[in-house]
C-alpha cells in the first residue's frame, strides 16, 4: 500500500476549522431515511429517469448510470450506504467539500428571509457581494473593475461576449483548441469540440482555434525544453501580412478582437501550460490591441493554490469569468470581472445582459459566504494547498512508476490529471480511462478493510485523462486513500 509519509496530526485537516470533516468512510449520511421516505429502489429511479427524462444530458453516457443517495465533506453515498471517495467534486463546482455547513446555513437563513427577489430590484447581498469581489481582485489585479451576475459558466461566457462586442464591435474571437466555455450556441461558437455543433446548423461566429500548449503533445511535434516557444511565435505570425487574413498592417485593425481562454484546459484534460506561455501570450495581444477574456469557471476559488489560476501566470485579463465554486455548487450563479472601461456604467448600459434569475438571493447569499471564507481562510489555503498537491503528486508519480499504461502526470494546486496510455507510454487509452471510471462505481473497493467507490471523471483531446479534482479540504489521510484505491483499479484492469 502507498504511505505517504511525513504526515503529522496537526496537518490532516487544518483547513477550515469551523467545519466538522467526516474521517475517511467513518461518518454515515442520512441517505438510508431519504431512501427510506422515497420508497424507491435504484433500478426504479432508472427505469423512471430512462422513460420520461430528455437523455440530452450526460446522464446516458454511461449505459447503467449511478444513483446516489447522500453526500458529504470528500463523499458521495448510494443506498446502501457505501461511500465514494469523490475526486471530480461536481465537476468542480464544490471545493469547499460536499453539506459545507457555513454555506448550508447561510442558504438555509436566506431561504428563511428573502428567497426571490425579482433582479430590477437590488437586496443587500448582491451589493455586498459585488464590492467584496471587486475589491479582492483589485488588490490582485491592481485594476479598478465591477461585478455581473447570471445562472451558469455558459451564460457567464456569453455576457462577456457581449462587453467585447458592445466595446470592440466585432464579433471574432481566438479560442484554444481543447477548450470548452459552455454548450448554448454563442459558447459553443467559441468552444472547439465540433461534436457540440455538429447538430444545430451554420455557425458564422465560430472562433479561430489555435493550439494549446500541450507539451506531452506537442501540436507541432517539439520538445519543450528546445522548442524556443514555438507555439507564441508561431501565433505572432499571423499578424505580418494581411494575407495571413487576420491582421492589417495599415490600419492596424484584427478581424478577431478578443482571446478567450481557461488558464488550465478544463475538459481539455486539466492541461497546464508552460510558466511562460501567458506573459508571452499577453504581449502579442496587447501588440495588437485584442482583449483577453480569462474563463475560470473551473480554475477559479483556489482550485490551483490561487483565488484565480491566472494569478499564478502573473498577467492580468481585461475580462474575467466564473461559476461553479462561486456558491459551492449551492446554487446557480455566475458572473464575469471586466476592467471599468468595459463596463463603466455609460459604456455597458442599463440592459446590455440580463436574466430573470441573474442575481438571485439565493445564489449571492451562498456566494457572499464563499467568498467571506476565503478571505477568512486564504493565507492557510495558500500553504496547505501546495503542500497538499505535492503530496498528491508523489502518489500520482508512484502511480506512473508502477504502471506502463500512466504515461503523464502533472498539474497544479489541485486541479491534476493522469494521462493513461497503452504500454508504449504515448498511444492514448481511451478504453482504460472508461473502464476505472465504471470500475470505481462499482463500490466494491476497499481501503483498511471497508467498502468502498471512487468517483472519478476523464476529459482530454482523447478522453484519456483522468482528471483529479479533490475538494480544497481533502485530508492527508484521504488523498493516501486516492492513490490507494486508484492503484487498485489500475492492479485490477490492467492484468
Amino acid at each position: 500500500m502507498f504511505d505517504l509519509k511525513e504526515k503529522s496530526a496537526e496537518n490532516k485537516s487544518s483547513l477550515n476549522k469551523n467545519m466538522t470533516m467526516p474521517n475517511s468512510m467513518s461518518m454515515s449520511t442520512d441517505s438510508s431515511s431519504l431512501s427510506s421516505s422515497l420508497s424507491i429502489t435504484d433500478e426504479e429511479v432508472k427505469a423512471l429517469d430512462a422513460e420520461y427524462s430528455s437523455w440530452g444530458d450526460t446522464v446516458h453516457y454511461s449505459s447503467n448510470p449511478k444513483v446516489f443517495r447522500g453526500c458529504e465533506g470528500s463523499y458521495m453515498y448510494d443506498l446502501k450506504d457505501i461511500p465514494y471517495l469523490d475526486l471530480q467534486m461536481m465537476y468542480s463546482a464544490c471545493n469547499f467539500g460536499y453539506k459545507n455547513q457555513r454555506i448550508t446555513n447561510a442558504v438555509i437563513d436566506q431561504m428563511n428571509t428573502m428567497p426571490q427577489l425579482t433582479p430590477k430590484f437590488i437586496q443587500p447581498y448582491k451589493s455586498l457581494l459585488s464590492e467584496k469581489m471587486s475589491k479582492m481582485i483589485e488588490a490582485r489585479f491592481h485594476e479598478k473593475g465591477r461585478m455581473h451576475f447570471n445562472v451558469g459558466g455558459a451564460q457567464a461566457n456569453e455576457d462577456a461576449i457581449k462587453v467585447v462586442r458592445n466595446y470592440t464591435h466585432r464579433n471574432g474571437m481566438f479560442a484554444f483548441q481543447g477548450g470548452y466555455h459552455g454548450r448554448t450556441i454563442a459558447a459553443t461558437c467559441i468552444t472547439s469540440s465540433f461534436r457540440y455543433r455538429e447538430k444545430y446548423g451554420h455557425f458564422g461566429d465560430r472562433a479561430n482555434f489555435i493550439p494549446f500548449p500541450y507539451c506531452f503533445r506537442c501540436p507541432y511535434g517539439m520538445n519543450c525544453e528546445s522548442c524556443n516557444h514555438f507555439c507564441v511565435k508561431q501565433f505572432a505570425r499571423n499578424f505580418e501580412s494581411e494575407y495571413k487574413a487576420i491582421y492589417d498592417p495599415k490600419t492596424k485593425e484584427c478581424e478577431y478582437k478578443a482571446f478567450i481562454g481557461e488558464p488550465i484546459l478544463g475538459t481539455g484534460g486539466y492541461i497546464n501550460p508552460p510558466e511562460w506561455y501567458w506573459k508571452e501570450m499577453k504581449e502579442v495581444l496587447d501588440s495588437y490591441g485584442i482583449m483577453l477574456v480569462i474563463d475560470e469557471v473551473q480554475m477559479g476559488m483556489f482550485r490551483t493554490g490561487k483565488l484565480w489560476a491566472i494569478e499564478n501566470y502573473g498577467i492580468v485579463p481585461d475580462i474575467m469569468t466564473f461559476a461553479k465554486s462561486i456558491t459551492n455548487g449551492m446554487n446557480p450563479l455566475a458572473g464575469f470581472w471586466a476592467k471599468e472601461k468595459y463596463i463603466a456604467p455609460d459604456v455597458f448600459t442599463p440592459g446590455s445582459a440580463h436574466s430573470t434569475y441573474c442575481s438571485n438571493p439565493i445564489g449571492v447569499r451562498a456566494a457572499h459566504e464563499v467568498m467571506t471564507i476565503v478571505e477568512e481562510e486564504e493565507a492557510t489555503l495558500e500553504r496547505e494547498i501546495p503542500r497538499k498537491s505535492a503530496l498528491f503528486m508523489r502518489g500520482l508519480n508512484y502511480l506512473k512508476s508502477k504502471y506502463k499504461e500512466v504515461g503523464d502526470v502533472g498539474g497544479i494546486g489541485f486541479a491534476l490529471r493522469m494521462e493513461l496510455t497503452e504500454k508504449d507510454g504515448i498511444t492514448p487509452n481511451r478504453a482504460l480511462c472508461d473502464a476505472m471510471q465504471e470500475e470505481g462505481l462499482k463500490g466494491d473497493l476497499s481501503y483498511h478493510g471497508k467498502k468502498c467507490g471512487l468517483v472519478l471523471n476523464n476529459g482530454g483531446f482523447f478522453k484519456n485523462i483522468i482528471t483529479l479534482v479533490p475538494q480544497l479540504y481533502i485530508s492527508d489521510d484521504e488523498i493516501e486513500m486516492s492513490i490507494d484505491l486508484m492503484d487498485q483499479l489500475l492492479s485490477r484492469l490492467t492484468k
